[in-house]
């Protein structure tokens, strides 16, 4: 679709629809990152990793947070690419 017929109120839309996602997504973010590896690390503690000795606390400050980044970037090339779809501004195949 052509960059001049998106129209004002279905570009705000997408906008809109593009910050929830992110919003979203920082939000689980942040409450991995910060909340279970930093601020609810002393209570996780308690518990080991499944089949290791680790500490769950430890392992979300470590690693944990990690990963869920980089399943976050996943989440959301997924779900920016129905988002365009959705809204008829996809690149193509």
């Amino acid at each position: 679709m052509p960059e001049s017929s998106f129209d004002p109120a279905r570009r705000r839309a997408y906008f809109r629809a593009n910050l929830r996602l992110i919003g979203g997504l920082l939000a689980i973010w942040a409450v991995v990152s910060f909340g279970c590896g930093i601020l609810l690390a002393p209570w996780l503690d308690q518990w080991m990793l499944p089949g290791t000795t680790i500490p769950l606390g430890f392992w979300f400050a470590q690693q944990g947070s990690i990963i869920v980044f980089c399943l976050l970037i996943v989440v959301y090339v997924v779900g920016m690419n129905r988002l365009d779809r959705r809204f008829g501004v996809s690149e193509g195949d």
